[in-house]
């Protein structure tokens, strides 16, 4: 991959508005670092285990026992206010 085709993909990730339930773990965090917290505040750990990176934020949460739209909606919550402060 090209120095330039990364850069466009990763200015595209930049552009989504909401996280949903669907999203890679990874693909989340790559948006903003601060959202690992939250992940972590919810007993997920998923953010240091190579295989919980690939999972999608429902996957994870289903894994933990964790209300998916509770932890979409806080992830939301925390990416809305650190795009606001940006």
């Amino acid at each position: 991959m090209t120095k330039f085709k990364l850069c466009a993909i990763l200015e595209s990730m930049k552009k989504i508005e909401k996280i949903t339930k669907d999203m890679i773990i990874d693909d989340v965090i790559a948006l903003d670092e601060n959202l690992g917290d939250v992940f972590m505040g919810f007993g997920m750990h998923c953010i240091f285990c190579h295989f919980g990176l690939e999972e999608t934020v429902e996957e994870a949460a289903n894994v933990h026992e964790v209300d998916v739209d509770f932890l979409v909606k806080k992830l939301n919550e925390v990416y809305e206010q650190d795009m606001k402060n940006k």
